[in-house]
């Protein structure tokens, strides 16, 4: 974890550089107060995701004005203009879904209050709305499950029936990751998504979807899910179903948290992409750059590994999430 992060600082400051211009109502001392608005708590990977941002906090002397949107836009919207009205130094937020921002991030703007996306990317033109984006390439996550799966096949010529469970809806994971996947994967005809649909990153959702899929293609080879919460949903349905998950049906899910590498060292999930949940102690950095005017890069992309079954066993000890 140590390696990624630092890893990670050297990627930040070796990336091309952006002024960051205007600032919040105290950014002149030293005390800053930050608005942060979380999508909600509809993993596991959110859940470390908060922690870590509240942890992070606190070691940075930063005051967190916190608000939960469970997994509403419009939730979001209320807490990002009441953050405007209470005159914090800086606002972070990990947006529900891509669309929609525009409104209420000129509204930001014009309060001179900076803001700073973190995990999930808006798609507003208009990239003067927010400082800088903090979070993972998805769409390389697609790719990487993608070239797993091909890699997996390579040898076979019969057709691959794939079964997805998608994100939340409009999402930047969801359609990124759909679209990366499907990028790789769409070189070779052999290989069919013959469902998708969305399990919101709940595990209960991803269980009962995967029940519907199981019911209505009796015949599926691979499932991809986007997350592992939903994977281990799926895993439950799969089990109901009277077929042994990891070989009747190989599994790839996005995340790495703790209960998904569990069940890939335990052979019921044959691949994980990783999405690190940990951007606390980022995102306070960035922040307190953002406050001052210093320079901060535009974009800064986690650095994030893949799990084998065999990996899983080795480092699930020492996850911290």
């Amino acid at each position: 974890m140590f390696k990624r992060i630092s890893a990670l600082v050297i990627a930040g400051l070796t990336a091309m550089s952006v002024t960051a211009c205007g600032g919040g109502g105290g950014g002149g001392g030293d005390s800053i107060t930050m608005g942060f608005s979380q999508v909600g708590a509809e993993s596991g990977w959110r859940t470390a995701n908060t922690k870590s941002v509240q942890d992070s906090a606190k070691t940075a002397g930063i005051t967190l004005k916190f608000s939960d949107a469970q997994q509403k836009q419009e939730n979001q919207i209320k807490a990002i203009r009441s953050y405007i009205q209470q005159k914090v130094d800086i606002i972070a937020f990990s947006p529900v879904v891509e669309s929609g921002w525009d409104t209420v991030l000129k509204e930001a703007k014009d309060a001179k209050i900076p803001v700073i996306l973190t995990d999930r990317a808006v798609d507003s033109k208009d990239t003067t709305l927010y400082k800088t984006f903090l979070g993972s390439d998805f769409v390389e996550e697609g790719k990487k499950a993608g070239q797993w799966l091909v890699n997996e096949y390579k040898d076979g010529k019969d057709p691959v029936s794939i079964v997805e469970l998608q994100g939340t809806t409009g999402s930047a994971p969801a359609n990124d990751r759909k679209a990366g996947f499907q990028e790789v994967i769409g070189a070779d005809p052999k290989f069919r998504i013959i469902a998708s649909q969305t399990g919101d990153f709940t595990r209960a959702k991803g269980k009962e979807v995967m029940e519907a899929f199981l019911k209505s293609n009796p015949d599926i080879d691979v499932l991809y899910a986007h997350n592992d919460d939903m994977g281990l949903g799926a895993i439950e349905a799969i089990e109901g179903a009277g077929k042994v998950p990891g070989k009747d049906i190989k599994i790839i899910t996005v995340d790495a948290v703790k209960d998904g590498m569990q069940a890939l060292a335990d052979g019921k999930i044959n691949f994980i992409v990783e999405c690190s949940p940990l951007l606390g102690p980022q995102l306070m950095d960035l922040a307190k750059k953002v406050v001052k005017n210093e320079q901060v890069p535009a974009r800064v992309v986690t650095e994030e590994t893949t799990f084998t079954q065999e990996q899983a066993k080795q480092v699930l000890s020492s996850r911290q999430y």
